[in-house]
């Protein structure tokens, strides 16, 4: 079956290190298109204040226009009520029969999946790669036995190890070490610190300095 990746995050503000990941992972999963889905608020960050799904969609829609194979879905934006990632993978199922899905997340996404809703199924119903990150630890003790024999480690590796199974696989790896996170960005901003706009595509730093995003 034909490869297709959805990455959902909050993307705020979308940097180069989600390009290099798209870009990186669609290479070597020899995937036919990669999805970005900004989520309209992440359910297990509701105590985080983000800035509007407008204008994150709008940023990466912005950062990834001239990549070919690289779409960023609506699919959380539209759907505020059902913002819960297994409620996503379900419907994108359903709408992408034919396809092998594969679900993107950060090593910090990982550590706290058993904060999720319905994780287990999440980590079950789609195959799901998991991207490291430097300065932050992948470990499975929080994940249970029958979980974790669905894990390939590609870390130091090819995805020659992929594997054509009828169970959905979790794949670790370590293809993109970009050192920048959305949270450093959004303080270099607060502090007038120019060197963030080393860390985003330049669309995406002249959309945050139009719109004076992250300022306070």
């Amino acid at each position: 079956m034909k490869r297709i990746a959805f990455y959902g995050g909050s993307f705020d503000p979308p940097h180069i290190g989600h390009l290099q990941i798209s870009q990186s992972l669609t290479r070597i999963f020899a995937l036919e298109s990669f999805t970005f889905i900004p989520a309209f608020r992440a359910p297990h960050k509701r105590e985080v204040q983000s800035i509007s799904a407008f204008h994150r969609f709008a940023m990466l829609a912005l950062a990834t226009r001239c990549e070919a194979d690289t779409k960023v879905s609506t699919i959380e934006v539209e759907a505020p009520e059902r913002p819960f990632t297994i409620e996503t993978l379900h419907s994108l199922k359903l709408l992408h029969a034919d396809f092998s899905i594969f679900f993107v997340m950060g090593a910090d996404s990982w550590m706290e999946i058993d904060t999720w809703r319905d994780w287990k199924n999440v980590l079950t119903t789609v195959n799901i790669i998991v991207v490291t990150r430097p300065g932050i630890t992948i470990e499975t003790r929080h994940i249970p036995d029958e979980i974790s024999k669905r894990i390939i480690d590609l870390r130091g590796a090819s995805a020659n190890r992929l594997e054509n199974s009828h169970e959905q696989r979790i794949y670790f790896t370590d293809a993109v070490q970009a050192d920048v996170s959305s949270t450093e960005i959004r303080a270099l901003i607060r502090k007038s610190d120019a060197a963030w706009k080393t860390f985003v595509p330049e669309e995406v730093a002249n959309y945050i300095e139009k719109y004076e995003l992250y300022r306070y």
